[in-house]
């Protein structure tokens, strides 16, 4: 379980394939001391296990459903990544419950700066599409962020300068793939909601327009 809060970027300084599954290796300082083999981390929000440490860095194992379903299938040696140690009893609740389960990768659509802040748009798959809520959390790239806007397609969210020279967001480009998880309250909320009053719906359209009428009721939608 993470919080969000970015504690540091690493780089990603040794990629190597083991049959089906990926070895990487990432180099870091700030969190080694917090760090033990065996322990999850999150690498662009995606919950890793350490399998080994020195003074450089940690290396860690990615199966291959991991690199099918996060930006890990192209990560590159020198890449900026997100990293954040696992949350304990004692530490402070900055963001909101990550579990480091990636839902799915998206494309950064827009990033361009408003004062001093910096909007980045991206696009809203339609498997995510009623768990991304105005105001609302999203992690992206393992960063907690509260969503700013919601389109048909797409789902932006405002930067503050510090998050924004402080994580990966810093390097990346239009066009750039980024990992998403959805706000795991609003995915109880959702899954309730659908199996609430809706088991003798006779259409997967009557079921969306009950889901939508009681979105709505609940305050979520508009």
């Amino acid at each position: 379980m993470f919080t969000g809060i970015i504690k540091e970027t690493g780089r990603v300084i040794r990629i190597e394939n083991k049959m089906t599954d990926k070895e990487i290796k990432v180099q870091c300082s700030k969190i080694l001391k917090n760090l033990n083999t065996s322990d999850s981390v999150s690498v662009n929000g995606i919950c890793l296990t350490i399998t080994g440490i020195d003074n450089n860095g940690f290396t860690c194992d990615v199966s291959f459903n991991t690199i099918k379903n996060t930006s890990l299938s192209n990560v590159k040696a020198g890449e900026l990544v997100n990293l954040e140690d696992s949350l304990t009893s004692s530490d402070k609740l900055g963001g909101h419950f990550v579990n480091g389960h990636v839902d799915c990768t998206a494309k950064i659509l827009k990033i361009f700066k408003t004062g001093r802040s910096y909007t980045i748009e991206v696009e809203l798959p339609p498997d995510i599409r009623d768990f991304i809520a105005l105001k609302g959390s999203v992690a992206i790239d393992g960063i907690s962020l509260t969503i700013a806007g919601v389109k048909n397609d797409s789902f932006s969210t405002v930067i503050i300068p510090y998050t924004f020279e402080n994580t990966n967001l810093s390097e990346k480009h239009p066009g750039d793939i980024v990992n998403i998880e959805v706000d795991m309250l609003a995915r109880y909320v959702i899954n309730f909601l659908k199996n609430s009053e809706m088991g003798n719906a006779d259409s997967q359209k009557i079921k969306d327009r009950i889901l939508k009428e009681k979105l709505k009721e609940h305050g979520f939608t508009e």
